[in-house]
């Protein structure tokens, strides 16, 4: 954007209502600066030229004090001088500078050669300067950087009037610069975390050799670019979510959101807020309107993770959305209308949940046009090893040690468990040993699993085996389920699934 300042006339003073003008028009400028310029450099370089244009000045530098590093300043942008001497210790510039920074005031003065303040000052006397000012960039308290002006001729724009203007210029600036800042590192996560996020959820991040594994990888290449509706049922811990995700970022709406949306130990009110968004006012606590998360993710993928627990009153408003893809949020009469894939996922086998009352027909019907079955690690034959090295591998990179190794017997023992947690129940125990190990390779003492092996033919059920252990931890724990899922290293949902599930078998 062009600047619209006018500059003062080179004949004479100007007067004090067409100075204050020219302030206003500048603080203006400023202010569309803000609204319209994000990139860091091309902002501070439009900063320096309303600055220099609004006060006639000949010469000028702005500096930054560095991320990171609050007490170094570096030159940003420079006119009519050499950035690499502006801070330099033989011009009166770095001085003058610092002085603004300490004081986090204004530094003015219409004839430098005579001011006391700079007698003796070389540079002062060699580049012949007259009028110099220099104000600080302060944010809530702390120094941005600052800017620097002088002017060997034309010295009517270098006033008390303009050293207030540049006060409150530079306090928008500091403003500006902040949020061109925060905007940069926002632009520089944002692609770092979609990089991660395709490298992350590739399907050779998905790990295993096993038939059963292999027959998944081969269902999801068939599906990877049909845009279905796919249920994933297995088990708490068996990757669900990892599936779900690796079927966005390698599909067709990887570059749209994938929102995700647990929905288990919800109450109704909340679950359907969080799904379809409310208008203000349609319940106590609805205090604006809100965007469900179904219109947050259009374009893109929704994951529904539990859908089994879905209250019937919003499975038949899915059912609707589903049908035809729109829907209204609570407590509004509009009707919105989006386009998103549907993953949703159960541990709980959905079609005795139908046979049972508890799940709409219809609705089964329409989740489950793909059906993947996620195996339990105990029926994964050959890939708790290749797991085990996985988490190994992974730990390291992302703590930047070197990869720990596993004891022969260590790894025994953790073939020997049935890892009712599955893989999540795994990583978490090859993490936490990982720590305990130190500088040591991980072995059966540093493995936090109870000692319970496969049971042989004839004796008892691994099911028998997992309720006792459970029960006996959360006696342990003193019944708090959180220190018990903890300690087990399952979530805590899969803890109340599980307690769920022997309460109703009445065990």
């Amino acid at each position: 954007m062009e600047s619209s300042v006018r500059l003062p006339g080179s004949t004479g003073m100007s007067s004090q209502p067409a100075l204050q003008r020219e302030q206003l028009q500048a603080l203006y400028d400023i202010s569309q600066v803000l609204n319209t310029i994000w990139d860091i450099d091309n902002l501070l370089e439009r900063i320096m030229d309303i600055a220099l244009q609004t006060v006639s000045a000949e010469r000028g530098f702005l500096v930054l004090r560095e991320e990171g590093d609050g007490n170094k300043l570096s030159v940003r942008t420079a006119r009519e001088i050499a950035p690499e001497a502006a801070l330099s210790v033989t011009e009166i510039s770095s001085s003058i500078v610092t002085g603004a920074i300490e004081s986090q005031q204004g530094v003015l003065t219409v004839d430098a050669q005579t001011d006391p303040r700079f007698a003796g000052a070389e540079s002062v006397i060699f580049h012949q300067i007259r009028a110099v000012m220099a104000v600080p960039f302060v944010l809530r308290g702390k120094i941005v950087g600052a800017i620097y002006l002088d002017s060997r001729k034309n010295r009517e724009g270098f006033t008390d009037e303009s050293l207030a203007f540049l006060k409150a210029f530079s306090n928008l600036c500091a403003i500006a610069i902040e949020n061109a800042r925060l905007m940069g590192s926002l632009r520089d996560e944002n692609y770092q975390l979609r990089s991660e996020v395709q490298r992350t959820y590739q399907f050779k991040e998905i790990i295993g050799n096993s038939s059963k594994m292999q027959e998944i990888f081969e269902l999801l290449n068939k599906i990877i670019h049909a845009d279905i509706s796919v249920l994933l049922e297995g088990e708490s811990g068996t990757g669900k979510e990892l599936v779900a995700r690796a079927l966005h970022y390698n599909g067709p709406r990887r570059d749209k959101a994938f929102m995700a949306q647990f929905c288990g130990n919800l109450s109704e009110t909340l679950l359907e807020s969080e799904l379809f968004g409310h208008k203000r006012g349609a319940f106590t606590g609805a205090v604006s309107d809100k965007k469900g998360l179904l219109e947050i993710a259009d374009g893109g993928t929704f994951f529904l993770d539990e859908i089994a627990d879905i209250p019937a009153s919003i499975q038949a408003k899915l059912l609707r959305f589903l049908q035809d893809g729109e829907f209204r949020r609570v407590g509004d009469t509009e009707t919105r209308r989006v386009n998103v894939r549907v993953i949703s996922a159960t541990n709980k086998p959905l079609a005795k949940e139908v046979e049972k009352g508890n799940f709409r027909e219809d609705l089964f019907y329409r989740l489950n046009v793909i059906t993947i079955n996620m195996p339990p690690l105990r029926d994964r034959d050959g890939d708790l090893p290749l797991l085990v090295r996985h988490f190994l591998q992974k730990y390291s990179q992302k703590t930047s040690t070197p990869e720990k190794r596993i004891t022969s017997e260590a790894m025994r023992m953790l073939s020997n468990y049935h890892w009712p947690g599955n893989v999540r129940e795994l990583e978490n125990a090859v993490e936490r040993a990982i720590v305990l190990a130190g500088d040591r390779d991980l072995s059966p003492e540093e493995l936090i699993i109870p000692r319970v092996v496969k049971a042989p033919g004839g004796s008892r059920s691994l099911r028998e085996h997992e309720r006792e252990y459970v029960l006996r931890t959360l006696e342990e724990m003193g019944g708090n389920k959180t220190k018990t899922a903890a300690a087990l290293g399952v979530s805590l949902r899969w803890l109340h699934y599980k307690l769920a599930e022997w309460k109703e078998a009445g065990n």
